[in-house]
């Protein structure tokens, strides 16, 4: 019997190199979810102290860290083609996300994501992000502000039809503008990534697409 072929290996080496692919990523997985959570709760832990000291500090020193979360909704391009999979029907897989901004000063700023693109897929393809990385806003003209970002993480890759999955590293180049709606929250007006995924089966793959959401201040 024919096996069935997805790109350009069969899908015998698929499964293999899916799970091999796992392997090799699970302590990448559990180093960047240690890490999340741990900067998750630095952040929590200095929201406190320093909402503690905001009753003694003079007015000027306040409000220097604050923490925003936030929802999104996103379209990409999986830049995924299977056996029997031609481009035009991979679509443009969409879902919700969330997001969580933590601003130290103007200059140190971090940014945690995680994305579920699970609708408008084309045979059960969908991709999940996982990411998290710097984020520098460039200027404040008014009440919107563009920024720049580069996230790392892993992203999950589910094929056609629930035949195999994988776990891959995830480079994200990215930028946007938000807009300030008042003093909690702001529409995240246009977000744009470029993701590579430097160990994919084949080569590198190259998702991208767009996001919109918006976010509240909690601090």
């Amino acid at each position: 019997m024919r096996k069935l072929r997805i790109g350009l290996i069969s899908a015998n080496e698929l499964l293999t190199s899916c799970t091999e692919v796992h392997a090799d990523l699970s302590k990448l997985h559990s180093f960047f979810m240690r890490r999340f959570a741990f900067v998750f709760l630095t952040c929590l832990a200095g929201a406190g102290v320093a909402a503690a000291h905001a009753q003694v500090a003079p007015s000027a020193t306040l409000n220097r860290l604050s923490i925003s979360a936030g929802v999104i909704g996103s379209a990409f391009q999986p830049d995924y083609a299977g056996n029997g999979v031609p481009e035009s029907a991979s679509n443009w897989p969409m879902g919700p996300g969330a997001f969580v901004d933590v601003r130290f000063s103007r200059w140190v700023q971090i940014e945690a994501e995680g994305r579920w693109l699970r609708f408008n897929t084309f045979e059960d393809i969908y991709q999940d992000n996982y990411l998290v990385g710097p984020r520098i806003p460039i200027r404040q003209f008014g009440r919107w502000t563009p920024y720049g970002k580069v996230l790392f993480g892993y992203s999950k890759m589910n094929f056609q039809n629930d035949y195999a999955y994988g776990r891959f590293a995830d480079i994200a180049y990215g930028g946007g503008v938000d807009m300030r709606l008042n003093n909690r929250f702001t529409l995240r007006a246009a977000d744009f990534e470029y993701q590579q995924w430097p160990n994919w089966i084949n080569g590198t793959l190259k998702p991208y697409g767009v996001s919109v959401g918006i976010s509240y201040k909690i601090f």
